[in-house]
């Protein structure tokens, strides 16, 4: 197989006309296809008066370039004869027809045929030595002013000099996509950079983190205890701790962590951390280091948290009214909590409502919502993710949106912690137009999406959050709900009865009562809270491909794809990479008929079940009507969305997505980074997401990821069925495992200080 994804035996399919090398010459007439990751490109070029198509990997090569390439003509089982180029030189046009096709191709902006023309009869083949050397005299020329002939040479040149920092950086390990960032964020300060601090790069180009800029540095033989790579190493430490959840490390851990990254002897790491704090690269908070980005995050939103946090004056007696109007019309009945969380809502400019599962704060917002359209004010819903908002939207039969499309996000793809690259249409700038803004599945939101969407809320609109605080904390940094709500500075209504009973649904009490700590019994005859007995990771799989196949889909009235696997872990016997593995050759096997595409250690298929793993904020997703024909397009995909594959295409390098909400995105095959399979996820990646059934292992794995809160997570996640498979004590131990993964946040200690308690 070639670079470009096609397959080509050699022995079959080369043409070889005379020798078995040939050399070529000529100019890049029009590049037909590059990739600008790893540098394969299809141009033309006339050769012999004959246009020949070229294949082949480079590092720096735009059309009007004047090539000489050696290599073989190979033939393309679709595309016919192509000159697969293994060395090849670029050549500075020498004689005045070469010159003048060069500087007629469009290769130098403001440079036409004409002009082209007119540079070459005055200057002849002296003309790119008068360009680089003498480029004030371009301006002897009728039509070309000292300004443009300038900016001819400025091109001319620069074009030079990029093509030599290209080559430069790849000795590095560089990709070209990213020596292009570099190239045009420092010029030709690039050299000086890569020999002595290479750690600048992580500071400051997206995509290079701490790890590439180390390895480019032991390329570049810096020293392994050089001043520059401690503190980048403190700086990744504090930004990678974000992934595990944290907008902050005490110092201990810090110097813990940094030492083992680095592999050095630091005697006194205080001196490199108050290096950092003097560049106000970090915060040094009673023995507590933040990122900076983060510290000035959590003191930000508390800020604005506390400036929503109003009072209004109501009439108690016409709310009272309103309220018994709408139980009336609706035909329910609210209980004492519901209706001070709903009064609460209509009185207080913050308020927070919290509760599990069957707990009635659907019932809540749908009231919250019939009183404020009676008022006529403008309200708008969301959620974190897609499938919680389409839940959002069907429950209350009001719009609902994601978080991130109600802030009109824009930009690019997540950096490696900190989201930076992309940005919110909606800000302090372009505020959100509206009265009444309610969000739900709150205990996903990181401290990232809660001062987005703060800064987009002007003072005097209502924010309702509404959450499960008993759910496990975002997967992003920072632990929002459970901090706002441990402030102890806003208004709160915390559920706890239950209205759905277990006549209804075992699902929903077992849930409390795990959350409670209690024991669950495990009845045979449950319609909805199965358990297999199962001892072995090979017998517990094995009938877990079995229900997912043949049992469930029925069981529920639901498709294969909408049952969801889900385990605590990524690794072992149980984990999500085996699972996936052993699901994805039970539920979709290799065909002839199905293409196929390898990346890295993982095979991706048509009809897989997919993942999304980080926000892309910047690729681009359309909806088709039945016909096929695009009827609607967006910019977008994000964090646990799933999808089937539907299309792979070698030739465009594309594999085609058909996400759940029936949005087609295209992925180049550099993206599938961003992919991977979900017949089975971690519970983690669960949360916002509600599945006709799941499925979870249970075997045993390390302590800290078997816990309660885990446990109580995922069987939420189902609507009509839940399925253990596995070992009991396993469960028992989960349930009675009621510790908590540290989470350094300080979001309530930064409210309390803007409050002044």
């Amino acid at each position: 197989m070639d670079e470009y994804g096609n397959i080509i035996d050699d022995s079959q399919a080369s043409e070889v006309f005379g020798d078995s090398v040939h050399e070529i010459e000529g100019f890049v007439e029009h590049i037909i296809y590059r990739n600008e990751d790893n540098g394969y490109t299809v141009f033309n070029t006339m050769f012999k008066d004959r246009e020949v198509t070229c294949i082949g990997t480079f590092s720096y090569l735009n059309e009007g370039e004047y090539i000489v390439a050696q290599g073989s003509y190979v033939k393309h089982p679709v595309y016919w004869k192509q000159f697969k180029i293994t060395s090849y030189a670029l050549k500075t046009p020498e004689d005045e027809k070469a010159v003048l096709k060069y500087l007629g191709s469009g290769a130098i902006r403001g440079i036409g045929e004409k002009t082209a023309q007119n540079i070459v009869n005055y200057f002849g083949a002296d003309t790119f030595r008068i360009i680089e050397e003498e480029p004030e005299r371009l301006a002897e020329i009728k039509g070309i002013s000292m300004k443009k002939a300038m900016d001819i040479a400025d091109q001319l040149i620069g074009r030079k000099d990029m093509r030599n920092a290209m080559m430069f950086l790849q000795k590095y390990g560089i990709s070209m996509n990213m020596s292009s960032k570099i190239y045009e964020k420092y010029g030709e300060g690039i050299y000086a950079i890569i020999q002595e601090n290479p750690y600048r790069l992580a500071d400051d180009i997206g995509g290079i983190g701490f790890k590439m800029a180390d390895d480019i540095a032991q390329r570049v033989g810096i020293r392994s205890d050089s001043d520059y790579r401690i503190r980048s190493g403190i700086l990744y430490v504090l930004l990678n701790a974000t992934a595990a959840g944290h907008t902050f490390l005490p110092m201990e851990d810090l110097v813990e962590a940094a030492k083992a990254l680095l592999l050095v002897d630091i005697d006194d790491i205080s001196h490199y951390v108050t290096d950092l704090a003097l560049e106000k690269k970090v915060v040094i908070k009673n023995n507590n280091i933040y990122a900076s980005s983060y510290y000035y995050m959590e003191l930000k939103a508390a800020a604005k948290l506390v400036q929503l946090d109003i009072e209004y004056g109501i009439d108690d007696a016409a709310v009272k009214q309103a309220l018994e109007s709408i139980e009336k019309s609706e035909g329910i009945t609210l209980d004492d909590m519901q209706r001070e969380a709903v009064i609460g809502a209509i009185r207080n400019g913050l308020m927070i409502i919290t509760g599990g599962p069957g707990t009635g704060k659907t019932t809540i917002i749908n009231t919250i919502i019939r009183y404020f359209e009676m008022e006529g004010m403008d309200i708008r819903l969301a959620a974190p993710t897609g499938r919680a908002a389409k839940r959002m939207s069907e429950t209350t039969g009001y719009e609902a949106q994601t978080v991130h499309r109600l802030l009109e996000v824009n930009g690019g793809m997540d950096d490696e912690h900190s989201g930076a690259g992309s940005h919110f249409e909606r800000n302090e700038m372009n505020p959100l137009e509206t009265d009444v803004i309610i969000v739900d599945e709150m205990s996903m939101v990181d401290i990232n999406l809660i001062n987005a969407l703060l800064a987009a809320v002007v003072d005097g609109t209502r924010l309702i959050l509404v959450g499960d605080v008993d759910q496990l904390p975002s997967v992003g940094p920072g632990n929002v709900l459970r901090d706002m709500i441990n402030s102890e500075c806003f208004n709160v209504v915390k559920l706890t009865r239950i209205f759905r009973q277990s006549d209804e649904s075992e699902i929903i009490t077992n849930a409390h009562a795990i959350n409670r700590g209690e024991d669950v019994a495990l009845n045979k005859y449950s319609r909805d809270f199965l358990f297999i007995h199962r001892d072995t990771p090979e017998a517990i799989i094995a009938a877990l491909c079995t229900v997912v196949r043949d049992k469930l889909p029925r069981y529920v009235d639901a498709d294969v794809s909408e049952i969801q696997v889900m385990t605590p872990m990524r690794k072992g016997v149980v984990g999500v990479e085996k699972l996936n593995q052993t699901l994805q050759t039970y539920l979709n096997p290799p065909e002839a008929s199905k293409l196929e595409k390898e990346f890295g250690q993982v095979t991706f298929r048509v009809g897989d079940k997919v993942m999304q793993i980080r926000n892309n904020y910047q690729i681009e997703w359309e909806r088709r009507s039945r016909y096929g024909i695009v009827n609607e397009t967006g910019m977008g995909v994000f964090n646990g969305d799933t999808g089937i594959i539907e299309e792979i295409r070698p030739y465009t390098e594309e594999v085609v997505v058909r996400f759940d909400d029936d949005r087609y995105v295209k992925y180049g095959y550099k993206q599938l980074e961003e992919l991977e399979l979900a017949y089975a996820i971690t519970v983690h990646k669960s949360q916002g997401s509600e599945y006709p059934a799941v499925i979870i292992p249970m075997f045993p794995g390390p302590r800290m990821l078997m816990t309660r809160n885990l446990l109580y997570t995922a069987v939420t996640r189902a609507r009509k069925c839940v399925c253990l498979i596995g070992r009991e004590d396993c469960f028992r131990e989960m349930i009675a495992n009621g510790n908590e993964q540290k989470r350094y946040s300080s979001l309530d200690v930064r409210i309390k200080e803007v409050r002044g308690d």
